[in-house]
């Protein structure tokens, strides 16, 4: 289990577009990863809404969102 602080595991998966991205393309930058069940339902929006709300205030961190979707449905 990762706690707070904790390096993320070497991770990639495709993005929206099918593009392979990969935890260290953003290498020396601060990610914040969020996952959500499933795309396009009240509950993501509502969760990825309030991370864009706070984007300015976590600096130049990079938000990636991660769901079990194929591709095409984000």
């Amino acid at each position: 289990m990762l706690k707070t602080g904790d390096k993320a595991p070497a991770i990639a998966l495709l993005d929206q577009h099918g593009k392979k991205v990969s935890l260290k393309d953003f290498a020396k930058k601060k990610v914040l990863v969020y996952f959500y069940p499933k795309a396009d339902t009240p509950g993501c929006t509502t969760q990825s809404c309030l991370l864009r709300d706070i984007r300015k205030s976590v600096g130049k961190t990079v938000i990636i969102g991660v769901s079990p979707d194929e591709p095409a449905k984000l």
